[in-house]
């Protein structure tokens, strides 16, 4: 696979172009689980994505684990991504649950943490939630409890997701530490040019999830894999949907 490229993070911190996702539908088994990051971590992969919500945080924690065991990697040389889930984006329980998450990954501290969504529930609410679960979001407290974690030590660089130009305008309009990152499905089929031009004069890196379009998944798409046009260009080029999509992303 080779090196993968980084970027440069405003925190200063680095984070590899291209990462491993570990929300699944259906969720892998345990073993599958494990096969998948040691061999991701063989190939050369560095930067991996989990969340409270996904509920693989202690599995991939146990790989990394089992990976630095090994001696297939460092921990320093790993780009580790968690997030606040909605019950948890509250100002009281922001630094708690980023403790609590580093205590299922069993790491001292991640490399970036995100606000999951824009929006708070019910402490009480289960997922899937309802309507009635959900609150409007104090985003200067929440976020100025981010910073908090950022200063501590739990996280090397803070960031949201799913966030507009709007909700990010707001978040900069107040913030001591800018969110880093702003992590947003995109691919080629939804290439938000608004929010792309936004982040990128506001120095705010955008991390693209479900590039692929997340087919076979319940809330994904098979436009993006099946797209004629991306068939053509790869049939010209001599490569994949997948290689062809990967390209049209890094350069968005």
């Amino acid at each position: 696979m080779g090196v993968i490229p980084e970027v440069t993070l405003s925190s200063g911190h680095f984070m590899p172009l291209v990462g491993m996702g570990t929300a699944s539908h259906p969720p892998a088994t345990p073993e599958a689980f494990r096969t998948a990051i040691l061999d991701a971590i063989a190939l050369g992969y560095r930067h991996f994505d989990t969340a409270s919500l996904y509920g693989t945080e202690q599995r991939l924690g146990a790989a990394v684990a089992d990976a630095v065991r090994q001696g297939l990697v460092r921990r320093e040389e790993l780009f580790i991504t968690t997030k606040l889930w909605c019950t948890d984006a509250h100002a009281d329980r922001v630094v708690p649950a980023l403790q609590q998450s580093l205590r299922t990954l069993e790491l001292d501290y991640v490399d970036l943490y995100l606000i999951h969504w824009p929006l708070s529930m019910k402490k009480e609410s289960k997922f899937p939630h309802s309507k009635d679960d959900l609150l409007p979001i104090d985003l200067k407290a929440v976020w100025k409890a981010m910073e908090e974690c950022q200063r501590l030590g739990l996280t090397k660089s803070i960031g949201v997701s799913n966030f507009s130009c709007k909700k990010l305008e707001q978040v900069l309009s107040f913030s001591s530490i800018p969110p880093a990152v702003n992590q947003v499905e995109m691919h080629p089929v939804w290439q938000q040019k608004k929010l792309v031009d936004f982040a990128k004069d506001k120095g705010i890196k955008l991390c693209a999830y479900s590039p692929l379009g997340s087919n076979g998944t319940p809330w994904g798409t098979n436009d993006v894999m099946e797209c004629q046009v991306l068939k053509e260009i790869g049939l010209k080029k001599g490569k994949s949907v997948a290689q062809v999509i990967t390209q049209v992303v890094l350069r968005i």
